[in-house]
């Protein structure tokens, strides 16, 4: 039942996740959530340090894919500036969103990373949908009022998955 949480990798910052590692790990196409994983979620410009991160993605052929719970208007508005597709109301933990971004890659789930700051909703709804996982740390140490829900019940998960798995560690790559 636990495992249903746990994530494939815990890396700090999605930045740390390299074309090279993603070619190791035979990932063609990178799902990505979109408030506290790619940006601050009261933040929607963006940072320098993400720019570079998806251009050296594009100039990998890494396609990046944001997949958010957030709706079309929010998300499109961000998605265009950052020159990336997305899916909105995914309803994550649902497969649906998750199928939806590998059916826009045309690549097969397998073959598909999804990073998120969540273990409910991003790294919960990859494991439903066969889809490897990078937790990530927050950007920030601030939610919104429903993902500080969330966070609650993801502190007593975490510590049932330590329990189990001490070798849960932040780490700064995949490898």
């Amino acid at each position: 039942m636990l495992n249903k949480f746990k994530p494939t990798w815990m890396v700090e910052s999605i930045y740390h996740i390299t074309p090279e590692q993603l070619e190791k790990n035979n990932i063609k196409g990178v799902l990505t959530d979109l408030d506290n994983t790619l940006i601050a979620w009261n933040n929607p410009e963006g940072t320098q340090e993400l720019k570079d991160w998806i251009a050296l993605m594009k100039e990998n052929a890494v396609p990046v894919v944001i997949i958010s719970n957030n709706s079309d208007k929010r998300i499109k508005i961000i998605a265009d500036k950052l020159q990336l597709a997305y899916v909105p109301r995914s309803m994550k933990p649902s497969r649906r969103g998750y199928i939806k971004a590998a059916e826009q890659l045309q690549l097969p789930l397998d073959q598909c990373l999804m990073v998120g700051d969540q273990l409910l909703t991003d790294v919960f709804g990859a494991n439903r949908a066969g889809v490897k996982s990078v937790w990530v740390m927050p950007i920030i140490n601030s939610d919104g009022w429903n993902t500080r829900i969330n966070r609650f019940f993801e502190r007593k998960l975490l510590k049932r998955l330590l329990k189990n798995d001490p070798g849960m560690i932040w780490r700064k790559s995949l490898d």
